[in-house]
Parts: structure tokens; sequence; C-alpha cells
């Protein structure tokens, strides 16, 4: 059953691999650089990110300018998950290097009761920091974690802002 009528359309094809949360952002905007989603082919899960794959007329009008703001669009949500990373990536970084003096004071502390004869006045002095170097490194990650928060959420913000002006440009070329 071919239909005679129909005209003959040629595809550029692309699959992308995003984070689940992310994929519906990713697919209105795509649409508005001329591409949509190919229901021919099932999109696919790997943990927590999907696959999708999309399509777009070959022919289309503009394709060399939907192209670039295709590519400012991906470069803008890679800047995003950047910026998102990098909120718990120092305040992990901190907690650990505090967490690690912490254990290296309750080594010695450890060595010094172990010793022959026990040091204990040692022991005590050296268990006292260790403890606080266990304890101390949750209630930093927290403190850091909200600080770089605030300064990093007005960044993401502006560069969602910048993702909706790409997208309205795409929209307006097609």
């Amino acid at each position: 059953m071919h239909d005679e009528n129909r005209a003959f359309t040629a595809y550029d094809y692309k699959e992308i691999t995003v984070d689940k949360k992310d994929a519906a952002q990713y697919i209105d905007c795509y649409e508005c650089f001329g591409w949509q989603l190919n229901n021919k082919v099932t999109s696919f899960d790997i943990g927590n990110r999907t696959v999708l794959h999309l399509k777009r007329d070959r022919n289309i009008m503009n394709k060399a300018e939907l192209t670039r703001l295709t590519r400012h669009f991906e470069a803008c949500m890679n800047e995003i998950h950047s910026l998102e990373s990098s909120k718990t990536s120092t305040a992990s970084v901190i907690a650990l290097i505090i967490g690690l003096v912490g254990t290296a004071f309750m080594a010695g502390s450890t060595f010094a009761v172990t010793a022959d004869p026990p040091i204990i006045w040692l022991c005590i002095l050296l268990a006292v920091p260790g403890f606080i170097g266990w304890i101390l490194p949750y209630f930093i990650f927290k403190r850091v974690l909200s600080k770089r928060t605030e300064k990093v959420m007005p960044l993401i913000e502006a560069k969602y802002d910048e993702i909706y002006e790409i997208c309205e440009k795409g929209n307006n070329l097609l």
C-alpha cells in the first residue's frame, strides 16, 4: 500500500542521552530548532538517563542558524549541569579533608594509647580534635552547600533565561 500522492521527505537524525529529569525540557527546546521526537524508534533508559531519538526535515529553512542555536543551547545546558554539580563538589571536598584530618588525629591517639608505656594524656589530647574532625564535616558540608547554592542559583537562572531566548530565536526562524 503505497500512497502515490505523498511526497518524500528526507530527515536528519539525532540521538541524545540526557538525565530523565531534563528529558521534557530537552524535547521542548529541540522542537524550537525544528527537531521532533522520532516515534518510530523507542527511547530507552540507562539508569537515571534516557536516550532520545530526534528527527528533522533535511530541507528546513535556516538550517545553519538553527544548528548554531542548537549548539548554543547544548552548551548552556552543559554549563547548568556543571554549576549544579559544583554546589556539592566543593562542599564534599572540604568535608572530606576535615574528616581525613580528624582520622589522622584519631590514629595518633590510638598510637599514643598503644605505646609502651601508654601515654594517656597524649591520647586524650589527640582524641578531642579527632572526634571534632569526625563530627564537624556534616555541618560544614551543609553550610558550604547552602552558601554555594546561594552563589550559583543566580548564574543558573541566567543560563535558563539565555536558553529561553535561544529557543525563542529558533522558534521564530521556523
